[in-house]
């Protein structure tokens, strides 16, 4: 039987954009030598994989994308829609690498392939944070060599989100993506932080720690909204690592509203 509890299913349209365009250039993604990645708990709709094919075959064109649920009757759904995607009917090319199948946390693969990235996003949020680390353990055992576990949160319309990175060491990278047109204070984010974090957002943990700096750096920055909020999240970035923060990546990523950390930054106490 699978393995894990059947989730809410909500999905969206776009929802995910913001971490697919990070798996898109991620280096495990491009260096793969078996492109197999997981779209874990897809839920009421199949769109959500059709979408992660079509960006990540923009960076490994043989890409294949495998979407796992526990429920029967939501495979049957995004079985159908993958039918229809086939004859020409959707908006997703009609040749995309796409299959669906029951499953769950012990991540069944056809022909024992192991995945190179498994995205879990919108699944433990709805479990309790004392099952996080045995459920990151079960997905990472899946993996294949190198690979790498993405597993996060993000709100209906895919305008704030965060993740962790996993890979066979555990934890590795923090990751925060918000929309900044019209953004008030990127601690928006403490309501779409991954399970392992969202209860840990209180003084003397450091997750709570980052989100005051990176407040307290917005803030500071402010003037720079009449260059537009990228630039202002810039320099709010490049300021949170002249204050000693490990943080990742350049220019490219940070006006985009994306900042990955070390996750030794924020991992709980």
């Amino acid at each position: 039987m699978p393995v894990g509890t059947v989730t809410r299913g909500t999905t969206n349209t776009n929802r995910l954009r913001r971490v697919d365009r990070w798996i898109a250039v991620h280096p495990v993604l491009r260096r793969a030598p078996d492109p197999l990645v997981v779209d874990l708990g897809y839920g009421a709709s199949g769109v959500t994989a059709f979408e992660l094919a079509t960006r990540l075959r923009r960076t490994r064109a043989d890409v294949e994308v495998l979407g796992l649920e526990i429920d029967p009757a939501r495979v049957a759904t995004a079985t159908a829609q993958l039918a229809r995607v086939r004859a020409g009917t959707t908006a997703f090319s009609p040749d995309l690498a796409v299959s669906f199948a029951r499953g769950g946390f012990e991540v069944p693969a056809p022909g024992g392939r192991r995945p190179a990235v498994i995205r879990a996003f919108n699944v433990l949020r709805q479990y309790d944070e004392s099952e996080v680390a045995g459920a990151w353990a079960r997905m990472v055992e899946r993996l294949a060599p190198g690979g790498l576990l993405v597993e996060g949160t993000c709100d209906e319309v895919g305008r704030i989100a965060s993740w962790v990175g996993v890979d066979a060491s555990g934890p590795r990278t923090f990751t925060l993506s918000l929309r900044l047109a019209g953004l008030d204070e990127p601690s928006i984010v403490a309501e779409r932080l991954p399970k392992a974090l969202i209860h840990r957002n209180v003084p003397g943990e450091r997750v709570h720690d980052l989100l005051v700096a990176l407040d307290r750096a917005w803030r500071v920055h402010a003037p720079l909204s009449v260059y537009g909020p990228s630039q202002r999240f810039i320099r709010t970035a490049q300021s949170l690592r002249a204050e000693g923060w490990p943080v990742r990546d350049g220019v490219r990523r940070w006006r985009l509203g994306e900042l990955t950390l070390d996750w030794a930054a924020v991992a709980p106490r």
